[in-house]
């Protein structure tokens, strides 16, 4: 089982490799990642061999603290609430504390300097000292008087301090120091030798020996240890904030479901906490509220903000029978709503889930530092102790000896090293959620920069996956409307996806089916039954046979197909589509085409995976032709049909024993092991089944082009983790040197113990604000086209093209000819459009203009792009949207 602990008294990488170390130690525990950043740990355990009660105590025998998180709330009901108000809570809490330690440490600071420093500084400016100053501490006569003063004003900086002494000492006691530990052995060695300082002036005085009095009085070094505590608690404050920012994504995420619902219960309206809802509950969404829990609306119709689930800006209508997710916004009408999913099983919670899991994991590149930091403290020390006692040995004062010591230790940095990578994958993740793309672990973030193949499953990735009406064709003397009649009568009584397709466009034509008696189904062929039509007067039904299916039921049927449409047939296959015929009882009276058309985005991501240098392959269970068809239209390298599902592993498989590295994106249902078998898998429009086990990434939109995104991410994660560990070892290895003075025998170069500690604070500084930098990060190059594509029609469903349709010549049976009308394109700029119920009426205004074909409003442009016959006048269509109530301000053609 696993089980998340949250961890206590960690300060940099060394504590979590000593907690990671400790904890798996104990018997039963398999696996274990510590995170410094989110001070949390995941350990994964046997049940029968161990506690979560034995997993404390080890952590507590290292010298930290643990509790189980659940204890405390997990994500669980209305736990879950509370436990992500507390996170924000206690790192507003951590915030304030530093704030306040630091201007307390300010204040005395100040002071401090003053009377260690002021005199040099007077003397610097050519002035006399204040009388104050000059009377009672200057000189050596007043020896004791400085000395004590600047022990007293770093006494307060030691108390709001203290944690850095408490912590240090108790893991160095425990043989795990930390940098905590650095920090309090080069503070106290500081004050020990100022105290030890003033007993030598005391003797001095005491015994007229100014000559000690001196040279004691110059060598307090109270003012060091006060400037180191202060300006490593300023960087450890901007660092609190900066790492405070890095979680703002999960944050967000956070704050974005309500906390109450109105509940239907007896018959009555309640306000209860979201908490509460049970699967089965009847709640109400009204205009403007968020959605709690996932569920079904019941009664009303409205348009939903789906955003901070999918990315998408679009609101998306809904009516009853759609299926609603928590943290969508209701903004129009009054929703009734019955609850599917509550609790941790909404789309918000699982997501939240997703991305914390991520935020905690570990790439496989942050184990190098790992091993570094925990060998790093203890090296430190002992390269403090070597310099120290190297120094004395040459000959050197004891002061230069240990100033020297005291400057290793506090310009050593193993914090750098421990938030070079959990920061950047927090960044990295969060900025992945914000954009529809959630990546499930550390692991998969940092493989995912290495892929050179992509391999893509054709339905409901490259495709819709769902087939609509491409092309018709008309017999002679059948007009389009006669022949989408029958073609809809009949096709109404079967449950085929290619008759859902037909009967779906008759719907959207609005024409009015007849009704069909006498229906068959003939398995592989086809379909026939009677329609019945109303003669020109009006008076008796009179009912007609007719057939619809392939040439095996035509030919059964002994119905004739000519030339003409053989040829058509044949195009229309190599074309990737599938002809249905139809007949009546004497010849062929019109063909309809049907295809599972490519999506609009499609294209342009299999161009940009190319761009980024990777091969791209289609993999699927479709015959070769159609696969080749869709290969020549989005431009895929590499097809390989007629693939069971079954078999897609074992095709991944073989590309990764070629040496590929291999990423694998499909939707997640029927690809589920060639996603599990690939380098890492992407499962695609998922949707709210953001739960998908076998899927290394879920890209939230239905769309390729987050495939990009989501590879582009990994490799600016990766190149932000290694910009931060190079800083991190670079800064080490030339600042312990420089501080151990090294350098000092040959140019005299020595660092003062102060410049160390302000070193090692903007170390860790830099390597927060480096990561993050990725929230600037671009994903997608081209982002803008999606509008250019139709966003708002892929959103909302709408991928029924405007089909073709073609009259049948008699004359020329060998040949197809097309008589299409010479159309145009015209776009309108337009203001007023405030929501998808305005966006509608404009669709609905400019579609029922005589001639026009096709009409796409784009509410976030304010534009609709009409194509059109060209008799269709630029002023027709204006005068179409200003009748419905918008302002047309523009009209380009």
């Amino acid at each position: 089982m696993k089980e998340k602990f949250d961890v206590t008294g960690m300060s940099c990488s060394a504590c979590s490799a000593h907690v990671e170390k400790s904890v798996s130690g104990v018997d039963g525990v398999k696996g274990v990642t510590v995170n410094l950043l989110t001070n949390s740990m995941q350990v994964e355990f046997d049940a029968a061999q161990t506690d979560t009660g034995k997993i404390i105590k080890a952590v507590e025998e290292a010298g930290y603290g643990a509790s189980v998180k659940s204890e405390q709330g997990s994500s669980r009901g209305r736990e879950q609430g509370k436990t992500q108000e507390d996170a924000v809570s206690i790192q507003q809490k951590n915030i304030a504390g530093m704030k306040r330690r630091l201007i307390i440490s300010i204040i005395f600071l100040i002071p401090l300097m003053y009377v260690s420093m002021g005199h040099m500084f007077y003397e610097w400016l050519g002035i006399e000292l204040p009388p104050v100053t000059g009377n009672y501490l200057s000189g050596n006569e007043n020896a004791v008087i400085y000395a004590f003063t600047q022990l007293l004003l770093l006494l307060p900086i030691l108390f709001v301090n203290q944690k850095y002494f408490r912590n240090g000492f108790k893991t160095l006691a425990k043989k795990s120091p930390n940098m905590d530990s650095l920090i309090a052995i080069g503070a106290t060695a500081s004050i020990v030798y100022g105290i030890f300082a003033i007993y030598r002036i005391g003797y001095g005085l005491g015994h007229g020996d100014m000559e000690v009095v001196a040279h004691y009085r110059h060598d307090l070094y109270f003012e060091s240890a006060g400037m180191i505590l202060t300006l490593i608690t300023v960087g450890k404050y901007l660092e609190t904030k900066s790492k405070g920012k890095t979680s703002e994504a999960i944050t967000k995420l956070m704050n974005l479901a309500p906390k109450t619902v109105t509940v239907v219960r007896d018959g009555t309206e309640q306000v209860i906490d979201a908490a509460d809802v049970a699967a089965g509950d009847i709640f109400l969404i009204k205009p403007g509220e968020a959605v709690a829990v996932d569920g079904i609306i019941l009664e009303g119709k409205s348009s939903f903000d789906e955003s901070a689930i999918t990315g998408e800006s679009i609101p998306v209508p809904k009516q009853e029978g759609d299926k609603v997710v928590s943290a969508s916004i209701n903004k129009a009408g009054l929703i009734r709503a019955k609850a599917t999913r509550v609790g941790k099983d909404t789309t918000i919670s699982q997501i939240i889930r997703l991305v914390e899991e991520a935020s905690s994991s570990k790439a496989p590149i942050a184990r190098l530092a790992d091993k570094i930091s925990g060998i790093f403290v203890p090296t430190v020390i002992g390269i403090a102790l070597v310099t120290f006692a190297a120094w004395l040995l040459s000959g050197a004062e004891f002061e230069f000896a240990m100033s020297s010591a005291i400057a290793v230790l506090v310009i050593s940095c193993p914090c750098a090293l421990g938030l070079a990578t959990p920061v950047a994958i927090m960044v990295g993740t969060g900025k992945g959620a914000e954009n529809g793309i959630l990546i499930k672990s550390g692991e998969a973030l940092e493989t995912a920069h290495l892929i050179d193949t992509v391999v893509l499953d054709k339905t409901g990735t490259i495709t819709h996956g769902k087939p609509v009406v491409t092309d018709i064709f008309c017999g002679v003397g059948v007009t389009e409307t006669e022949l989408l009649t029958v073609a809809g009568s009949l096709e109404k009584g079967s449950e085929h996806p290619l008759a859902e397709a037909i009967v779906g466009y008759c719907e959207k034509k609005r024409l009015s089916l007849e009704k069909v008696t006498d229906f068959q189904a003939s398995f592989g062929k086809g379909i026939e039954g009677c329609v019945t039509w109303n003669n020109q007067a009006g008076n008796a039904a009179v009912p007609k046979k007719y057939f619809a299916g392939n040439e095996k039921l035509l030919k059964e049927k002994n119905i004739g197909i000519s030339g003409e449409v053989s040829t058509q047939i044949l195009a229309l296959s190599k074309e990737g589509k599938t002809p249905l015929l139809f007949a009546d009882e004497e010849k062929v009276i019109g063909v309809i085409a049907v295809a599972d058309v490519v999506k609009a985005t499609s294209k342009e991501a299999v161009r940009q995976f190319k761009e980024e240098g990777i091969h791209v392959i289609m993999l699927t269970g479709d015959n070769e032709v159609t696969a080749q068809a869709i290969q020549n239209q989005v431009g895929i390298d590499e097809v390989i049909a007629g693939v069971l599902p079954t078999q897609k592993e074992e095709k991944i498989s073989a590309l990764k024993k070629a040496g590929h590295a291999v990423a694998m994106i499909g939707d997640g249902i029927n690809d589920a092991p060639a996603l599990a078998s690939a380098d890492v898998g992407i499962a695609i429009g998922a949707g709210t089944d953001v739960a998908i086990e076998s899927a290394d990434i879920v890209l939230m939109k239905n769309d390729l082009l987050d495939g990009v995104g989501a590879l582009r991410l990994s490799k600016a994660v990766i190149r932000n983790i290694k910009q931060n560990l190079f800083w991190a070892f670079f800064y080490n290895s030339i600042g312990i040197p420089l501080a151990a003075g090294l350098l000092y025998p040959l140019w005299g170069i020595r660092l003062n113990p102060m410049f160390g500690a302000a070193a090692m604070s903007l170390s860790s500084v830099c390597v927060v604000t480096n990561a993050l930098r990725l929230k600037t990060v671009k994903l997608h190059k081209k982002r803008a086209a999606r509008q250019e594509f139709g966003a708002e029609a892929e959103q909302n469903q709408e991928i029924q093209p405007e089909a073709v349709t073609v009259q049948l010549s008699e004359e020329h049976k060998n040949t197809v000819q097309r008589e299409e009308k010479q159309t145009m394109t015209t776009t309108l700029n337009i203001e007023g459009m405030m929501c998808a119920h305005c966006q509608g009426r404009v669709e609905k205004a400019l579609k029922e203009v005589p001639g026009v074909t096709e009409v796409t409003v784009n509410l976030e442009a304010k534009n609709a792009v009409v194509i059109a016959e060209d008799s269709v006048s630029a002023d027709t269509l204006k005068a179409a949207v200003v009748d419905a109530g918008y302002e047309v301000t523009s009209v380009a053609s």
